[in-house]
């Protein structure tokens, strides 16, 4: 009877991967063919591509999106920014947020509870816009690029991670053994708490990148110095001058031609994501340990 019991688990137990299999197929493709699809598309005949018959393989290969786009000075000049602002501000970023972590994880920090109802009460309520940018404004950062290195200095979900990793990931017991030893505050975090931490660093470092390389608002609406200007600010506008372009706005300065405007916006979405791309490879072991914090306790 417990025999039977067994070969119908172990029967159930394949049904359920087999499905789990099938999904995940389904689900691999959903999100991947997009994804697919824009590279095809943006190395493919337009013409072809509206037609529909562009679907699996790209057809008449033609890579003259990308070179009006690689052509244009202001794609290099926006890399150039973009890179600076995804260093400088993920670095400060770091700087800020584990620090305050692993002083809001010290138990015997009696003011702890209070400073972080002070962090969580900005995720629900802030000053808005209008006052935001007046105090930019007062301190002079505007259309500067310092204001898009320091703005969000700190996010609070990114601190409330890194603060319970600590807290539930590494032993009070080291830090007992480190003050015997003679070990301060400073020396014991750089020393102890931050190469136990590379989990958590490797995905908080990962979620401020991409949120600066991805960051088009901040300086859409703080910055208006051409010179300044990020990436994303750059292929949106290429975006919309070749869209002024198709609607009859031909002497749209910028504005490329129609033969090559799909070209250019598929060419553009390749360009703004790629570096992410292949940055997340070689950070994957940390990320897909560092999202399971939190989960289990211990």
């Amino acid at each position: 009877m417990n025999n039977t019991k067994f070969k119908n688990l172990d029967a159930g137990d394949k049904v359920f991967e087999i499905i789990m299999l099938v999904l995940s197929i389904i689900i691999f493709i959903i999100i991947a063919y997009p994804l697919w699809f824009v590279v095809i598309a943006s190395i493919s005949n337009s013409n072809l591509v509206n037609l529909g018959k562009v679907i699996l393989l790209p057809k008449d290969i033609r890579f003259y999106g990308y070179e009006q786009i690689f052509h244009d000075s202001r794609i290099w000049k926006g890399y150039a920014n973009t890179i600076y602002y995804v260093v400088a501000g993920t670095l400060l970023n770091m700087a800020v947020t584990m620090p305050a972590a692993y002083a809001l994880s010290r138990k015997k920090f009696k003011q702890r509870n209070v400073i972080m109802f002070y962090f969580v009460f900005t995720m629900f309520f802030n000053g808005g816009l209008v006052p935001t940018y007046m105090t930019v404004n007062s301190l002079g950062l505007v259309s500067t690029k310092t204001i898009l290195v320091v703005l969000g200095a700190v996010n609070v979900y990114n601190l409330i991670i890194a603060r319970t990793f600590i807290s539930n990931s590494i032993p009070e017991d080291l830090y007992e053994a480190a003050i015997l030893d003679g070990c301060s505050h400073f020396k014991y975090f750089f020393q102890v708490v931050l190469p136990l931490s590379k989990p958590v660093v490797s995905v908080l470092f990962l979620y401020y990148a991409v949120g600066h390389w991805n960051d088009y608002f901040n300086a859409l609406i703080y910055n208006s110095n051409a010179d300044n200007a990020p990436l994303q600010i750059v292929l949106r506008e290429i975006l919309l001058l070749n869209q002024a372009f198709l609607n009859g706005s031909g002497g749209v300065q910028g504005g490329y031609g129609q033969s090559s405007a799909d070209q250019v916006k598929y060419a553009v979405i390749i360009i703004s994501t790629l570096p992410i791309l292949c940055v997340y490879p070689f950070i994957q072991k940390h990320f897909e340990k560092g999202v399971m914090i939190g989960a289990v306790k211990g």
